[in-house]
């Protein structure tokens, strides 16, 4: 399966947003569409983008109040595009938590250096400087391309689904902390994800089972402390997983 990285676009405006998505469709990005605040929200919720370009001056809701809303909950990128170009706007977008600011008019190359940058910029200070260097977490004979979008064993393609390469990448990102079954949904799904964690489970054995079948000889195993559930994977990908437990039930982040 091809995983691309997903933007969602925020613009009310169907010229532009139909530019910035020829754009960036062309250059190998997953795009989708929203043309008011409250459709934001939602996709940002549903779909989990990996970036999102949003335009400030929305129908419903000013561009400002997703920007703060969104923080409350999520660190993914998000690129202001609009056509106000005040420095007093640019400084306001900026301290409420956007990454960066493009002001209208802008060209293809601009924005897509911009959103490389971006995308970049949410691996790097996250492990250690390989992985923001190069793209690339490695531990033993496992590898998590996030260039990629792939996680290799041995260099052969684990194959997984696009949520199971996420909660993988989520893992190498977050490698020696401890994660909350709330924490990888919230991050993954979006705040309206609480409750079951059946979802999470369910993705969990099927990266075991993927990982188990290229090394059937070593297989994973799952050990229960009483509400905590810890992973301890085949010795190849051990230092990966050591210190990443997820606590069934708990608010608890790392």
């Amino acid at each position: 399966m091809n995983i691309k990285d997903k933007v969602l676009v925020v613009e009310d405006e169907k010229s532009i947003s139909g530019f910035i998505r020829a754009i960036l469709s062309s250059n190998g990005y997953d795009v989708i569409l929203a043309r008011s605040g409250s459709e934001a929200f939602s996709m940002i919720s549903s779909h989990c983008p990996d970036l999102v370009v949003l335009d400030l001056g929305l129908p419903d809701i000013d561009g400002m109040q997703i920007i703060e809303t969104v923080r409350q909950w999520t660190q993914l990128p998000i690129i202001v595009v609009s056509a106000r170009s005040y420095e007093r706007d640019k400084v306001a977008a900026l301290d409420k938590g956007a990454d960066d600011y493009i002001t209208k008019p802008f060209g293809a190359a601009e924005l897509l250096a911009r959103v490389r940058v971006a995308i970049r910029h949410t691996r790097s200070g996250l492990v250690n400087e390989t992985l923001a260097s190069t793209g690339k977490f490695t531990a033993g004979e496992l590898t998590i391309d996030y260039d990629k979008h792939q996680v290799l064993i041995s260099g052969e393609n684990v194959h997984l689904t696009q949520n199971e390469y996420k909660i993988v990448a989520l893992l190498g990102k977050c490698a020696g902390k401890v994660l909350t079954y709330d924490f990888i949904m919230k991050e993954l799904w979006g705040p309206q994800s609480k409750g079951s964690n059946q979802i999470l489970r369910v993705n969990m054995a099927n990266i075991r089972r993927k990982i188990d079948k290229k090394e059937p000889r070593r297989a994973a195993v799952y050990l229960h402390r009483g509400r905590r559930y810890s992973f301890y994977f085949p010795r190849m990908i051990r230092q990966f997983i050591s210190a990443c437990a997820v606590i069934l039930g708990s608010g608890r982040e790392a």
